[in-house]
């Protein structure tokens, strides 16, 4: 049954995660683990943290990631948490390539007319809503702690936050190496 909840769950958030896999993130995050409950936030956050350090898009790492874990938190073994993962990234790669499919002629002929210009006009506000959706969904205890509850973690987050924000944002540092940097700091600030 959780295979068909995977499918169904990945294939709609295929078909309707505009703006790429940050814009999908909160789509994801929404699905598996405040609707189905397959994942903590914890390990929601641990999948974004691997999926951006390895290749391929975000998106589909996540939903790799998803599927595996929603099936071994399911308490099946690792032969199914690897069809688990297969059939998240199955579905949700899906709708893309129907539709790409679909209006790939079509989109070629008309994508200079007003109406198709029109509708990229209305979906790139709602991609940057996507956006900031996923970034204040991850900004949670969680990630940053809390004041109260671990003053130390609290603000080293908050400047590890601030930190790479500065160093890629203004000072052009690759993010690859902010990520190292922040996983170093980690270790020494928080180990």
């Amino acid at each position: 049954m959780i295979f068909l909840s995977l499918f169904i769950t990945f294939f709609q958030i295929g078909l309707f995660g505009f703006g790429g896999g940050y814009g999908m993130l909160s789509l994801i995050q929404t699905e598996t683990v405040v609707r189905h409950h397959w994942l903590s936030s914890a390990e929601f956050t641990n999948i974004v943290a691997i999926s951006q350090m390895t290749p391929g898009p975000i998106g589909i790492n996540s939903a790799t990631y998803c599927g595996y874990t929603a099936v071994h938190n399911a308490g099946h073994g690792m032969l199914l948490s690897v069809l688990g993962s297969a059939t998240a990234t199955f579905a949700l790669v899906l709708p893309s390539f129907i539709l790409m499919i679909l209006i790939s002629k079509m989109f070629m002929k008309y994508m200079n007319t007003s109406a198709v210009q029109s509708v990229f006009a209305g979906l790139r506000p709602a991609v940057v809503g996507l956006l900031a959706a996923a970034t204040l969904l991850l900004c949670n205890e969680e990630n940053f702690s809390s004041p109260t509850t671990n003053p130390w973690q609290f603000y080293i987050s908050i400047a590890l936050f601030v930190a790479t924000f500065v160093g890629t944002m203004w000072l052009k540092i690759n993010p690859i190496r902010m990520i190292g940097y922040a996983a170093f700091a980690g270790l020494v600030l928080l180990y």
